[in-house]
């Protein structure tokens, strides 16, 4: 290993381990963290809607086809719905473009300005752009692959099994693919929680656990079993509801990860802490058709 990449494997530890004390954004990890050469971002700040929150940028593989429709991967970050922003995520989406996808990544509506059910809402109208757009960069606009972290993966879930957000627009989502997430967490009890969801008169009308049923998406859940801010029962409830309905679903947990080291495994310095990139691109393959 060379000393510049020494040099920036262990700055991006420290500022990994900042992030998970802080849950602030990943900005100063992306900027010094080494990125996928094979995956290019080829658009920034593409609004989906009319808020200054309201845009996405583009990744895709460096070489690829004129005519390819690839399989696109709508990623939403994590913040406790009460920060972040796509610019901080630039590793993720190199990291799964030059797995062969066209990857989306849109900022959404956060609090406190902005509580449930608004990024929710937010993250149907990125789907409905995707559907629209997509394929004019690339995309096959009817094989979504909805992908999150933490509350991320929370929204991601939200739209994959209930019919309130897309209705017959769900059509066009392959899969779901889960990164640490929070299905089953009501009552509230933590202060992010609170926050977002608080003033809901029904919490369980919030919980992805509820709707969950016949007819979902298939789905793969990554669990870090070391994760104390989001429990891994979270996602074995989500599991349990998904198969006991008859959806194809798995779930894996990956021992001594934590809730930020989910994410910073997706970075090429850490990929061998936990197979989250691997795992995440064979599930994509698996339920999208080839083309």
């Amino acid at each position: 290993m060379s000393k510049r990449w020494k040099w920036m494997a262990a700055g991006a530890c420290g500022v990994a381990a900042l992030a998970g004390a802080a849950c602030t954004p990943l900005l100063t990890f992306d900027a010094l963290v080494p990125k996928d050469n094979d995956g290019v971002r080829i658009a920034r700040d593409i609004p989906y809607d009319r808020g200054p929150r309201q845009k996405l940028d583009i990744y895709a593989p460096r070489y690829r086809r004129a005519d390819a429709r690839l399989p696109v991967v709508l990623f939403f970050y994590g913040g406790s719905w009460a920060s972040g922003t796509r610019a901080g995520y630039a590793f993720v989406g190199r990291a799964l473009a030059a797995q062969g996808f066209l990857v989306v990544i849109p900022d959404y509506r956060i609090g406190p300005d902005n509580l449930y059910p608004d990024f929710v809402e937010d993250g149907a109208s990125a789907v409905r752009w995707v559907m629209a757009h997509g394929q004019d960069y690339g995309g096959a606009p009817d094989s979504i692959i909805l992908c999150g972290h933490s509350a991320g993966a929370y929204i991601a879930a939200m739209l994959a099994v209930d019919d309130r957000w897309l209705g017959a627009d769900r059509r066009a989502i392959k899969g779901l693919a889960g990164i640490a997430g929070p299905y089953d967490f009501a009552p509230f009890d933590v202060a992010a929680s609170k926050a977002a969801f608080g003033a809901w008169p029904d919490p369980t009308e919030t919980q992805p656990v509820r709707w969950a049923g016949k007819g979902d998406p298939p789905t793969l859940l990554l669990v870090g079993d070391a994760d104390e801010t989001v429990r891994p029962r979270n996602s074995e409830a989500l599991a349990a509801k998904l198969g006991a309905a008859g959806v194809p679903v798995r779930i894996k947990h990956y021992p001594g990860i934590g809730h930020i080291g989910m994410v910073t495994a997706i970075a090429r310095p850490f990929r061998y802490r936990a197979s989250v990139v691997a795992d995440i691109a064979h599930f994509v393959k698996d339920v999208t058709p080839a083309r």
